[in-house]
């Protein structure tokens, strides 16, 4: 907004560099530029102000799509005046010399121009599909249909006016049909979630299984190995016992045949001490058969004689002394 200053006779005026001032005087144009300063009298002056900075227009509407649901579009337009002559000779900008402000609201009236504008595109854009497709697609496509549909309107250009940018910020549907929209994606989450769930689970299952399996399996393996070593182990005893019945055997076997051999030899040295004796019989009997009685009761006596320490009783008849003496007597006068 311009600056004025009142004095007794005339008023002065001064303004910002983003404001395109047009003085006239009587009528007609006697001055035009941004951020100009003059003196005027308030009688035969009139000054119109059109900014010239850029200025961002946000709007907030509401379209259906084509399946009849109903969205929020939000964003904003970003502008500027591109010929402000034009523009003041088609919307009201001029200003009160007292304190300069604008007599109409012009801004207001381009706001609205842009708005309805652009919510037309809107509406074109989303009529066309349906609801699922406008969510997916997102913001882009909205607005680029906007900065091409302001781009090229015609009525913006004879009016002076220029787009410098478009945002859209979201499009978004009811809180009921977005609530509705999110509800299968939640039972899928949900249901992957629960698979998810039941996966670890059985995984879980499965892995402690594996474990009660393995287990199962060492324990069969240890008692297999049990067995085994508890059949070796009388295969051993039995194959020991085996050895020590059959070193017995043979040392029973060998003591025998020991003993025979020593029955044998004993019998042999028995039966050669035997034939020794007998043949010391036979001759001795067979002499003793060569010699005479008298010889014979000699070598008894002699006998006796070695064994009188044993007799207790010896018994002598006349008649053996008799025989004796007289034998001996004879043998001695043949002497």
């Amino acid at each position: 907004m311009a600056e004025i200053v009142k004095y007794p006779i005339v008023n002065h005026l001064r303004s910002a560099p983003t404001l395109h001032v047009l003085h006239y005087r009587k009528g007609k144009l006697v001055g035009a530029g941004p951020g100009l300063a003059f003196w005027f009298r308030p009688l035969h002056t009139a000054v119109a102000e059109v900014p010239v900075d850029d200025r961002e227009l946000p709007f907030l509407f509401r379209a259906r799509s084509a399946d009849f649901q109903e969205l929020t579009v939000q964003g904003a337009i970003t502008f500027r005046v591109a010929d402000p002559a034009l523009l003041a000779r088609r919307v009201d900008f001029t200003i009160e010399l007292d304190d300069g402000r604008w007599n109409q609201a012009p801004l207001d009236q381009v706001a609205g121009l842009l708005t309805q504008l652009a919510q037309q595109f809107v509406i074109d854009e989303l009529v066309r599909l349906d609801v699922r497709r406008i969510l997916a697609d997102g913001v882009a496509p909205v607005r680029d249909r906007i900065a091409a549909g302001l781009g090229g309107e015609v009525a913006l250009g004879e009016l002076g006016l220029e787009v410098v940018a478009v945002r859209v910020a979201a499009v978004t549907p009811t809180a009921e049909l977005e609530k509705a929209l999110r509800q299968p994606t939640r039972e899928a989450i949900q249901q992957q979630a629960d698979a998810a769930t039941f996966q670890r689970r059985a995984e879980a299952v499965d892995k402690e299984r594996a474990i009660e399996e393995n287990e199962l399996r060492n324990r069969i393996e240890l008692a297999r190995r049990g067995e085994q070593l508890v059949v070796q182990e009388g295969t051993n005893e039995r194959r020991r016992a085996e050895e020590l019945a059959a070193a017995a055997q043979i040392r029973a076997a060998a003591d025998d045949e020991r003993g025979r051999l020593e029955a044998h030899r004993e019998a042999d040295t028995t039966d050669v001490v035997q034939a020794a004796r007998l043949r010391a019989e036979r001759e001795r009997a067979q002499i003793q058969a060569a010699m005479g009685a008298e010889v014979l009761a000699a070598l008894a006596l002699r006998e006796l004689a070695g064994q009188v320490g044993q007799i207790e009783h010896l018994t002598v008849t006349p008649d053996l002394l008799t025989g004796m003496l007289a034998r001996l007597t004879a043998n001695g006068v043949e002497g």
